[in-house]
């Protein structure tokens, strides 16, 4: 299993995270370690409650872990302050959420180039084309995300996730807002993002079926990791997600 190595993009080390104290505590993560490698698609899995949204949490700096190491390449997320935070999240981390999460008052492009604009920096040119063009929004770009639909508003969101080159991207049940075409959409630009691009991509999901489209299942179950899948299937991830409810 990665953790450290050269090979891992992002990595918890025996991380915990307790919610509360005392007799209500409630531990969302207990004693994890998993490393997520350089230019591969992973999900994560498990049944309500497994502790996966609080481990992404953890590992892209959005949540505060009780104990253990949260590892951006050589950095100890666990260790930084609320202003190095914000610099990391913003220069070295994408985020794609459920809710698309753009605002409403600006136009495609600027919702893309936004993260970039308020490090100071400009978007690669090249990049930048390819990304809207491959995502189908060039004729797009100048329409506010009213006016598009949530397809076309989460393409923008996985433009401005991508377009400043960052070292791994989380995405958070990203096509659960979505139809099944436009999601398949998604999941094949993510797919096609860590062939083509060399990008790194950690995904929450639920859907076996968007699960199936990654390089990688880590499996998680009462907050630690409960197994792994590579290359997974829709038959292989279901099977593994009914092995988890039967053992509880």
């Amino acid at each position: 299993m990665q953790t450290q190595d050269t090979m891992a993009a992002v990595a918890a080390v025996d991380l915990v995270k307790v919610y509360g104290s005392g007799d209500t505590a409630v531990r969302a993560l207990d004693g994890v370690t998993v490393g997520f490698g350089r230019a591969r698609f992973t999900a994560i899995m498990g049944p309500s409650g497994s502790g996966k949204s609080t481990l992404m949490h953890c590992l892209a700096g959005l949540d505060t872990a009780t104990s253990g190491q949260a590892l951006l390449g050589g950095t100890d997320l666990t260790r930084q302050s609320d202003k190095v935070l914000t610099k990391v999240r913003r220069e070295r981390i994408g985020f794609v959420f459920q809710s698309f999460n753009l605002l409403p008052q600006l136009t495609a492009a600027r919702n893309i180039t936004l993260p970039l604009e308020l490090a100071g920096k400009r978007p690669d040119p090249g990049l930048y084309q390819h990304l809207t063009d491959v995502l189908g929004l060039v004729s797009r770009l100048d329409h506010r995300p009213s006016e598009l639909s949530g397809g076309q508003q989460q393409r923008v969101a996985l433009a401005r996730a991508l377009v400043s080159r960052p070292e791994v991207v989380f995405a958070d049940e990203p096509t659960g807002n979505l139809d099944s075409r436009s999601g398949a959409e998604v999941l094949l630009f993510l797919r096609n993002s860590v062939r083509e691009l060399g990008q790194t991509i950690v995904m929450v999901t639920h859907d076996p079926g968007a699960a199936a489209y990654a390089d990688r299942v880590v499996l998680l179950a009462d907050g630690r990791i409960a197994g792994e899948l590579d290359n997974p299937s829709i038959t292989s991830v279901t099977d593994a997600l009914q092995g988890l409810a039967a053992a509880r």
